[in-house]
């Protein structure tokens, strides 16, 4: 939340499930465990909305993590992606061991659960004794929540939709991402780095996961259409995903940036290694996703807040900076 003042103007920017939060706290009326009359104080205060690698249409990936299998597994990558967003990347032993027990695909089934709490209980002691009890915690609330995740499903979300209006008044606009998809370039791309190799595995497995090729999701604006055809040269397909969830469920109101890039880079987790300090990809997904993109995505964020007379077509005064094609 950005506000100048106390009773200044609130500007909400919301990374993945957080920006269907930040949708529901504008909604009008909204029936939310908080007092009414304060939550209409600060909701009608604000002026845009900015939703990021968001699941607006749903995450296929969320039916398959509310099984009791792709719960154990969603508690194996919720603890590992905590790790390394704390100690900036995992121990390459632990990194290659996630990447071949996640993607033991060929014997999913039988995959036993015994073999995914040893090997959490190996990562979770890598932590430090004050830290262990705090993220346990949270890992469990993660994997135990499987309500929650049927909420994200493309049919579950369909019903928040219904359920969540746009505020008059509010300026939305949202910022895409769209991973190349697995073959031999993005092998290529990422090299013979054991670490980013086993992280690689870790992303096919949650493409796999993650796509529905039957999914329906609404067709872009013109505006939308005419960004995404500028960046990725075409309009993403139902197939095209950030490794978590598809590009097109992620539009919502104006495009603001589309990037090649995963739902982390986002976040500042990409590989950029000569950069101090350097960064570390958690998704190898073969994308050139470094500071330049990350830079200008943010700048274009930051111009749809700050010039809210200006369409986010201004791309063409404010270009991407490369990354250009899938």
């Amino acid at each position: 939340i950005r506000a100048t003042s106390e009773s200044g103007p609130i500007h909400l920017i919301g990374h993945s499930t957080g920006g269907l939060d930040a949708r529901l706290f504008v909604t009008p009326n909204a029936a939310l465990k908080i007092d009414a009359e304060a939550l209409e104080a600060l909701s009608s205060r604000v002026q845009s909305v900015v939703t990021v690698a968001t699941p607006n249409h749903g995450a296929p990936v969320a039916a398959f993590f509310s099984s009791a299998m792709g719960a154990q597994l969603l508690r194996l990558i919720s603890l590992t992606t905590i790790y390394t967003m704390e100690y900036g990347k995992l121990p390459v032993s632990v990194a290659i061991e996630a990447g071949r027990v996640i993607t033991r695909l060929d014997d999913y089934f039988g995959l036993e659960s015994s073999i995914l709490d040893q090997f959490y209980e190996q990562v979770f002691d890598r932590f430090d004794k004050d830290r262990q009890a705090k993220v346990k915690r949270y890992v469990e609330s993660i994997s135990g929540d499987t309500a929650a995740l049927g909420q994200l499903t493309p049919g579950g979300i369909d019903l928040l939709n219904a359920a969540t209006e746009d505020r008059p008044g509010v300026r939305y606009g949202c910022v895409v991402m769209k991973a190349r998809t697995p073959g031999w370039q993005t092998l290529r791309a990422i090299g013979f780095d054991p670490y980013r190799l086993a992280s690689h595995s870790v992303y096919r497995f949650l493409r796999w996961a993650g796509t529905d090729e039957n999914a329906q999701y609404p067709t872009p604006t013109p505006q939308q259409a005419r960004l995404l055809v500028d960046q990725y040269e075409e309009v993403p397909g139902p197939l095209d995903t950030d490794g978590v969830v598809p590009t097109l469920s992620q539009l919502w109101g104006e495009l603001v940036y589309a990037a090649v890039g995963d739902h982390l880079d986002v976040c500042g987790h990409f590989n950029d290694l000569a950069h101090d300090p350097p960064h570390y990809d958690w998704i190898a997904t073969g994308s050139d996703f470094k500071r330049p993109e990350f830079e200008s995505l943010w700048g274009s964020v930051s111009e749809f807040i700050l010039h809210p007379h200006v369409t986010s077509a201004l791309a063409e005064e404010h270009p991407m900076t490369g990354n250009s094609g899938a």
